[in-house]
């Protein structure tokens, strides 16, 4: 993702900024530039006013979202002294003072406890509590997302799983109630997103429960109804409660998706019978409108459907109405309005976005974990998470919000290793040594089959050769290449792979994802394909130099520590005990150096939540697992 000897150059807008300037005349005058502070002559909500739809709910840690509006972003929490400052703009109308943030986190660290609505019906979103579908939230890291905005820095709003803002249990102001119309947009991430629900924007329920169909009109940028979609995604959707639709059905292969790294999302739904999604490139040309029709009808056969719509009016960001909260994203700005806007003020926002210039390095991760290798390097992708086809796989110095640093196993087919939705693969499928890796569309073929093996070493069975740094050379850019498989530390790399076994079942965590100590680890269905579940907990990162075996930043670990036959296995946060200690044996087995017995399946039982055991190895079926 980097900038390098062998990264693509960032391109310069400027020439489309002038073209967009040109197209939209009054309606807005462009901020890059030096006085590029001040306010642009209309903001997205002025335009939506002057169309009849004025915004009820306006938020951005980034930017005004009125041309006269000079209040306060956010509100961060200081860390070392819990001390509270609003950061606020550096002209009314223009763009956030991210001095203010930097001096009064300086030296400690901050989180994001408020985001101001800009509107006059003050509609702040505070950090989201417990519901029926997920645990209470934690605020968003102030400082995790550094942008720039009109040339300005800015910080966007980075928000991994359980992390989430609402609006109190008290319905918001102004929003839409029962049938009544409604629309609303948000710039967020195309890289930062997963397959988890529900990372959402928009009107969701009073408490935080599924009250029924139609009881939520939100956006959602993901890659959620993944499976049989057109493109690689993620998609623009609308969240309308127990239905997650691309068009009037779940899946719309004329929605082709949206992976830019600043992406353009747009909802529009008159409440009674049609709605509309949109979606661009949050920096650069204009929307596609990838539905306009019919609103969804009954399709399960439980006699509710969305027609009418029978909205609550409370506003949520990043989880869904009833608090399902293992989604992901990237929030810069976002508004909600009454009525349905026109396709002329729709266009004339997308145009006052794109000329904010928005530029970042990363916009915040995505779903996976980092695979490390020689001189605690990355795997990486080079440009600026970009992930074209046959794009240079390499070495750099490793960045948590990097999107193209963040690899996913056997979910684009067993096998595989992916990032930003292609694969790990061989230049032109040869087996030569020395043939340079590169990253191109999942496809099936050899040279995307990756296994790791006992000593770390990430293995291409059709070449028989395995992932090399080129003479350990651990340099930013230094391109990946196979090699004959030797062992060395050039060689070593730790990835995080499903483990399967008996059954064709995989190891999994009990619970969705739940980052916590003492979870139960058992069997479970894979999850290899894109679906309306997160994968991350059968995800497990085997360390050949530590002996961990790691999932959702925590170690598989015997219960206790104990070391008699029976004993269960559970995920617990790593202390280097020796229930913590694995070595993968040539069978195949799982051992425990301390206790000297195996990670066992009991009694061979495939069914979903067999709790794992140790127990006496003996090379049977149910010891045999493989990372993959």
């Amino acid at each position: 993702m980097h900038i390098g000897s062998i990264s693509r150059p960032r391109r310069i807008v400027a020439a489309a900024l002038g073209a967009l300037a040109l197209v939209t005349g009054s309606l807005f005058a462009s901020t890059v530039g030096a006085d590029s502070a001040t306010a642009a002559t209309n903001g997205p909500c002025d335009t939506y006013a002057s169309a009849g739809t004025s915004c009820v709910a306006a938020y951005s840690s980034t930017r005004a979202l009125y041309s006269s509006y000079n209040g306060p972003l956010y509100q961060v929490q200081r860390a070392s002294d819990g001390a509270t400052t609003n950061v606020g703009l550096l002209a009314a109308g223009g763009t956030a003072n991210a001095a203010t943030q930097d001096a009064f986190c300086s030296g400690t660290s901050c989180t994001i406890l408020k985001i101001y609505d800009q509107s006059a019906n003050h509609n702040d979103l505070t950090v989201a509590g417990a519901g029926d579908a997920g645990p209470a939230n934690h605020a968003a890291d102030a400082g995790a997302l550094p942008v720039t905005v009109a040339g300005h820095k800015a910080y966007g709003v980075f928000m991994p799983q359980q992390v989430a803002y609402r609006i109190s249990s008290t319905a918001a102001k102004g929003t839409a109630r029962g049938a009544s119309p409604e629309s609303m947009y948000e710039v967020a991430s195309g890289t930062n997103v997963n397959h988890g629900c529900c990372s959402d924007f928009g009107n969701v329920e009073t408490q935080s429960k599924d009250t029924g169909k139609g009881h939520m009109d939100a956006l959602n940028l993901s890659m959620l109804n993944g499976k049989g979609s057109a493109g690689r995604g993620p998609w623009v959707q609308a969240d309308l409660e127990n239905g997650v639709y691309e068009g009037k059905t779940a899946i719309n292969t004329a929605n082709t998706g949206n992976s830019s790294k600043f992406v353009t999302a747009l909802l529009k739904n008159d409440g009674v019978a049609n709605f509309a999604l949109k979606g661009g490139n949050a920096q650069t040309g204009s929307l596609s409108k990838w539905y306009e029709g019919a609103l969804p009808t009954d399709r399960d056969g439980d006699g509710q459907g969305y027609t009418p719509m029978k909205l609550e009016g409370s506003i949520v960001l990043g989880a869904g109405g009833d608090n399902s909260n293992r989604g992901t994203q990237s929030f810069f700005e976002g508004v909600m309005t009454s009525g349905y806007s026109t396709d002329a003020a729709d266009n004339a926002v997308q145009a006052n976005v794109v000329a904010q210039n928005y530029q970042g390095v990363s916009t915040g991760g995505g779903p996976g974990a980092a695979i490390t290798g020689v001189g605690g390097k990355c795997v990486d992708v080079a440009g600026d998470d970009l992930g074209g086809n046959t794009a240079v796989v390499q070495l750099y110095d490793c960045k948590a919000l990097a999107a193209d640093q963040h690899w996913l196993g056997s979910v684009y087919g067993a096998h595989t290793l992916s990032t930003l939705g292609r694969c790990l693969d061989v230049n032109g499928n040869a087996t030569a040594n020395g043939t340079h890796v590169e990253l191109y569309d999942c496809n099936g073929a050899g040279g995307q089959q990756w296994i790791v093996q006992p000593d770390g070493s990430i293995k291409n069975p059709q070449s028989g050769r395995c992932l090399d740094v080129p003479s350990g050379n651990t340099a930013n850019g230094t391109a990946l290449q196979i090699y004959d498989c030797n062992g060395n530390a050039a060689q070593r790399f730790v990835a995080a792979v499903p483990i399967t076994t008996i059954g064709g079942k995989c190891v999994d965590v009990a619970g969705n994802d739940l980052q916590q100590n003492g979870q139960q680890v058992q069997v479970f269905d894979c999850q290899t394909l894109l679906t309306d579940e997160q994968t991350t907990d059968q995800q497990w990162a085997y360390n050949a130099g530590d002996g961990t075996i790691r999932t959702l930043g925590r170690c598989l670990d015997v219960d206790g520590n104990a070391t008699a036959n029976g004993s269960h296995l559970e995920l617990y946060a790593c202390n280097g005990v020796g229930g913590q200690q694995w070595t993968l044996q040539a069978n195949g087995s799982v051992r425990n150096p301390q206790s000297g017995r195996c990670l066992d399946v009991p009694s061979g039982n495939t069914a979903n939540g067999t709790a794992l055991q140790l127990y006496d190895c003996n090379g049977q079926a149910p010891q045999a697992f493989s990372f993959n």
